[in-house]
């Protein structure tokens, strides 16, 4: 199963090296400021958010390291790359928090990369997401406590897809565990062509949305430390988590499951959850066993033909 996985078509930013020391702040290209909004220039990102205010802009983002942050609290901002992969945002978060902080009234990150966000209480990320929607493309989010942490906003949507998180997640200092993504009680998550790899702690994907489209998308703790469930829907969740790979590592803190529902509590209702067409396996000649599906919601779960492997039982009701 894990050589299977090595042969899945590699997602844009994997191919992205890794590079060398960063470059003195601000990052430059040709001479010209790191960001820019419809031609006008700007040296520091939070000036060129404050450009678009409360209208609709894109700020486009020139290649190189930028320890840098802004804070969105109005209009609709799509943060792009200029060249998808080579724009990084390396160890600077805003309020605390994040590169990104989201509360205006929607925003699109394309081509980004994240990267080496630590804060005092453990939850430094690539993006915290505090209200309205939100689609992530083709973006990177590596070597931090957390890739995306969201607030609650049940109106709204997060779109992930074709992107990367890699190397994330902690349960260490007395602290409450960061993940890889955790969302709040958002309307719906989507998460497509996204592969989740090399934790750290925590969970790879934990949200608490009411409705989740998780599909296509490859969980590979092959290289995981201490981690714990692959997919977590701790307040119950109904939608789908349909055609994705799973294999799970060997250094594990909680090797019981790789999908979890409802394991905190029953907020959301689960009833017909869709859990089909779905492959996964346990480390090679480990002798363990595992659960794919562990289930607390008490409802009816529609799981369906999934492929798995040596020592993992389809579904236990908990």
């Amino acid at each position: 199963m894990v050589k299977s996985l090595l042969r899945r078509p590699l997602l844009p930013l994997l191919a992205v090296p890794l590079l060398s020391a960063p470059t003195p702040l601000p990052a430059q290209t040709g001479g010209g400021a790191p960001f820019s909004v419809e031609g006008r220039s700007f040296g520091r990102l939070q000036d060129a958010v404050n450009a678009i205010g409360d209208g609709e802009g894109t700020v486009r983002i020139a290649p190189g390291y930028h320890r840098d942050c802004a804070v969105q609290t109005a209009g609709r901002i799509a943060f792009v790359a200029a060249e998808p992969g080579r724009a990084i945002f390396d160890g600077v978060a805003c309020e605390g928090k994040a590169a990104l902080v989201l509360r205006g009234a929607g925003a699109r990150v394309d081509g980004l990369v994240f990267q080496n966000m630590r804060v005092p209480d453990g939850n430094g990320a690539g993006i915290r997401l505090e209200t309205s929607d939100l689609e992530v493309l083709n973006s990177l989010f590596r070597s931090s406590e957390e890739g995306i942490l969201t607030a609650d906003d049940p109106k709204a949507t997060l779109t992930i897809d074709r992107s990367t998180f890699s190397g994330l997640g902690r349960c260490d200092r007395g602290l409450s565990c960061a993940h890889s993504v955790y969302t709040g009680i958002y309307g719906k998550v989507v998460v497509t062509r996204t592969r989740f790899e090399k934790g750290s702690g925590g969970h790879y994907l934990k949200t608490r949305a009411i409705a989740v489209d998780i599909n296509d998308n490859s969980f590979d703790d092959t290289q995981g430390r201490a981690t714990n469930y692959m997919i977590d829907l701790p307040s119950g969740s109904v939608g789908q988590i349909t055609n994705n790979l799973f294999v799970q590592g060997r250094d594990k803190e909680n090797y019981s499951a790789l999908v979890a529902v409802a394991a905190e509590e029953r907020k959301n209702p689960s009833r017909g959850l869709s859990i089909v067409g779905n492959r996964a396996s346990l480390p090679a000649g480990i002798g363990r066993k595992s659960v794919f599906v562990a289930d607390w919601s008490g409802e009816a779960l529609a799981i369906g033909a999934n492929e798995l492997g040596v020592g993992l039982t389809r579904y236990e009701k908990r």
